[in-house]
């Protein structure tokens, strides 16, 4: 998987697009794709770690690692239940209790 391939994930779970965080971080339009062709500057790669709060080497796949948001609330806040309706305080428990332990440093 590609750096372009790692940002789509991101952008995926961020709900934001290339074209955002290009507007976000003074990247110019379409610049992200480009980096399927063509290798990007380190100073551009490390704009778009910290607009994702992730490491270099984990954009460009030396790091598989991935660590939890540091407002989980937030994420959890903006969840749904798999049928639509808002989540219950237990689903919210479980998923935490998940997320922490499959993430965490063992």
């Amino acid at each position: 998987m590609g750096i372009v391939d790692r940002i789509k994930i991101l952008c995926d779970s961020h709900k934001t697009t290339f074209a955002e965080v290009e507007r976000h971080v003074g990247l110019s339009n379409g610049q992200i794709r480009r980096w399927d062709t063509a290798s990007p500057k380190l100073e551009n790669i490390e704009k778009v770690a910290d607009y994702f709060d992730v490491s270099v080497d984990y954009l460009r796949g030396k790091d598989t690692k991935v660590t939890l948001p540091t407002d989980l609330d937030k994420v959890l806040d903006g969840m749904m239940s798999f049928d639509g309706k808002p989540m219950t305080e237990n689903d919210r428990e479980s998923i935490r209790a998940y997320l922490e332990g499959r993430f965490s440093d063992k």
